[in-house]
């Protein structure tokens, strides 16, 4: 009799434990489908996502034989530092060369504004003895042969004085063609020598450095990049089907591996890739095939981050990013 009567307990109690625990799964399945249907299915979320930057490379403008390396990789540099310096004595004799030219074509052209000058005054005396001649000319006090020689000096001169302002006329001894030409031609080569010494294009860090003191530059070889890390922003590659409410300027959470789940990034949608990643592909997809098989595609979404958070905690280009936007609005 207290068998019976025990496992009747034992039975109730488990229906009573079943009950409650069919209810708790019920709670919890409402509860999921209530955060999905008003939190949830505001967002996409993927960890498919990385720190991306446009680096800028450096490349010399000119050749010559590196004297110095001033930077090493992963050394951070402001805008303007120096990075390379090229052995500037080719170039430094180029603009001597210019500069011994310039000067020589400003004395030429200054010459040719004082001809201009004499041939003027010639004219002006031979036009003097022609007049005061022909007054005379029929009075018989001079032959016709004296008046030919007069007329004669007066067309010259007019000539050689027309001969001098066709290289002076409309024009001063700096804006010649002439000096702008000597002038260009020495401020090229002193734009060559500046070059010997090469900058950083941006802030940023040294990356893939590949050269050293007493190789040969060569003009447009990159030697460096330097990474921008205050402009980096981070593409997402979201699957086609998460796509259809992303929008440019919507809001966006971000987590790196690097700092973990306790700091959190914030940004903005900056943009859709035009395609994606199979269609850009080196050797792309070929699904015109008989043997097609469906993968779904990704498409890149790049994010823009904000300035003062990336200050604090500094990412670097390659890392992996948690990315979650909010398509509510």
């Amino acid at each position: 009799m207290t068998d019976s009567t025990g496992t009747e307990g034992l039975s109730e109690t488990r229906k009573k434990l079943f009950a409650w625990l069919g209810i708790a799964v019920a709670v919890i399945a409402i509860l999921a489908v209530a955060y999905w249907f008003f939190i949830g299915s505001n967002y996409v979320s993927t960890d498919d996502a990385y720190v991306n930057v446009s680096p800028a490379q450096v490349t010399p403008l000119t050749n010559g034989r590196v004297m110095e390396v001033k930077v090493h990789d992963s050394q951070h540099v402001e805008k303007g530092a120096v990075l390379v310096v090229i052995d500037p004595a080719d170039a430094q004799l180029l603009v001597n060369q210019a500069e011994a030219g310039y000067g020589a074509t400003l004395r030429k052209v200054r010459t040719y504004f004082g001809q201009a000058a004499a041939r003027r005054a010639d004219c002006n005396r031979t036009r003097l003895d022609y007049q005061r001649r022909a007054t005379i000319q029929n009075t018989g006090a001079m032959s016709k042969e004296e008046f030919s020689s007069y007329k004669a000096a007066y067309e010259a001169s007019c000539a050689a004085l027309q001969a001098a302002e066709a290289l002076t006329a409309n024009t001063s001894v700096e804006h010649h063609p002439e000096v702008l030409a000597a002038k260009a031609q020495l401020d090229t080569a002193k734009l060559n020598l500046s070059r010997t010494v090469i900058a950083a294009p941006v802030t940023g860090i040294v990356a893939q450095r590949n050269i050293q003191v007493g190789q040969m530059a060569a003009a447009g070889r990159p030697i460096m990049a330097v990474v921008p890390i205050q402009d980096v922003y981070v593409d997402a590659n979201f699957k086609e089907d998460q796509l259809a409410k992303v929008r440019p300027g919507q809001t966006v959470t971000l987590t790196s591996d690097l700092y973990g789940s306790s700091v959190k990034f914030h940004g903005t949608v900056a943009g859709l890739g035009g395609g994606t990643g199979a269609a850009f592909a080196i050797i792309p997809a070929q699904n015109a095939t008989g043997n097609w098989i469906k993968v779904v595609q990704r498409i890149p979404v790049r994010i823009a981050l904000d300035p003062a958070e990336l200050k604090d905690h500094p990412l670097r280009v390659g890392l992996s990013m948690k990315v979650s936007i909010d398509i509510s609005k």
